[in-house]
């Protein structure tokens, strides 16, 4: 087992990493506990594999508990998704000093988050990823949130677990298309800042697609402590330091918007687009060699990833695209700040580029 540290203060919270850490559950949750009870909330295909194992594995530890399973898919993450989890909670009455079990992928953990930010003015709840983009992304950082008609994670809070529990095996029950979803978000950490990782990637991304056990292990093992350095230093992104961890997401938005936030596009698909697209309009600006935007695109369309709008599925013109980027939650002062590059791990912030810039280099 391999043990990471967020380091927040008193709210410091550790990231365990090993196969078969759900099954032991039970001896790591115990000690958080002040009374020998939780709650776990997960979805209809993970708990179909792993609600037994963790049940059981709290039970060994005298861990007694109920459990919640909702709709798998984007749509749970919504106020009638929130407000089913939060009625559930206070009916299984839950106390401020509960530990609350996401058990699930993304929308499993934004969701359990969230409700657990408001639920009572706060309770705790604990982070046990099923996927991959969860494994190495959004389960650590505290950031938790529904969608709603207007974009993608708009109504939200920050809300630190208590603690992470990442079983790669999980990654076996995956589907192939999930699988890849996580894999934009493990090269998203190479583009911002590590041109060596981005270079792994491309030496190994086809063998941990493929199942390789040692690759998938590195891949998240580096991507939760990168995400982990970035979270210390900058916790609710006042500095732009977390910011970058936003690199792809606001073209991803956009197309996540367009389809409806639905199965036709996953968040991790538009995010490997919007990364294309964010180092296409880098270069077209000056800003980035053209060969290193091709490099980028050639990666993830070498894996099966959406690459341009058109592989996304995405027909829309710019003016409507940049629509979408406008309700933003990153927007201030009218202004919405893109995540370009100067080159592979040269991600920066700016607001240079208004949204009319931006709609006509969709159109072109």
């Amino acid at each position: 087992m391999q043990k990471l540290t967020v380091e927040l203060g008193t709210r410091s919270y550790p990231i365990l990493i090993g196969d078969g850490l759900i099954r032991s559950m039970g001896q790591h949750v115990a000690p958080l506990l002040k009374r020998p009870r939780t709650m776990i909330v997960t979805d209809a295909h993970v708990a179909d594999h792993y609600l037994a194992p963790l049940g059981a594995s709290l039970g060994m530890e005298g861990i007694s508990f109920s459990s919640f399973v909702l709709e798998p898919g984007e749509a749970t993450k919504s106020w009638a998704g929130l407000a089913r989890l939060t009625e559930w909670l206070i009916g299984e009455g839950v106390e401020r000093g509960d530990h609350v079990i996401a058990l699930g992928g993304g929308v499993i953990g934004d969701l359990v988050g969230f409700a657990c930010s408001i639920v009572k003015r706060g309770c705790n709840f604990i982070q046990v990823p099923t996927t991959l983009l969860a494994q190495v992304d959004s389960s650590v950082g505290g950031k938790t949130a529904i969608n709603v008609p207007a974009g993608k994670n708009l109504i939200g809070a920050f809300h630190q677990p208590a603690l992470v529990v990442i079983d790669p095996a999980t990654l076996e029950t995956l589907p192939r298309r999930d699988l890849g979803a996580g894999y934009a978000e493990v090269v998203k950490y190479g583009l911002i800042d590590d041109p060596e990782f981005f270079g792994w990637c491309e030496a190994h991304g086809a063998a941990l697609l493929a199942g390789d056990s040692a690759a998938r292990h590195k891949a998240i093992a580096h991507s939760v402590a990168a995400k982990a350095r970035i979270v210390a230093a900058d916790e609710r992104e006042t500095q732009d330091i977390r910011a970058l961890l936003n690199l792809g997401h606001s073209f991803g938005h956009a197309l996540e918007a367009e389809t409806g936030y639905s199965d036709r596009l996953l968040h991790g698909e538009a995010v490997a687009a919007g990364m294309v697209l964010a180092h296409q309009f880098s270069a077209a600006n000056g800003l980035c060699a053209a060969e290193d935007a091709e490099r980028v695109r050639a990666h993830l369309a070498s894996v099966d990833l959406p690459h341009s709008l058109a592989s996304a599925g995405v027909n829309a013109d710019g003016r409507t695209l940049a629509a979408h980027m406008a309700h933003d939650k990153k927007v201030r002062g009218g202004k919405l700040p893109l995540i370009l590059t100067r080159g592979i791990g040269q991600s920066f912030v700016t607001e240079d580029y208004g949204l009319d810039r931006v709609a006509a280099f969709l159109d072109a």
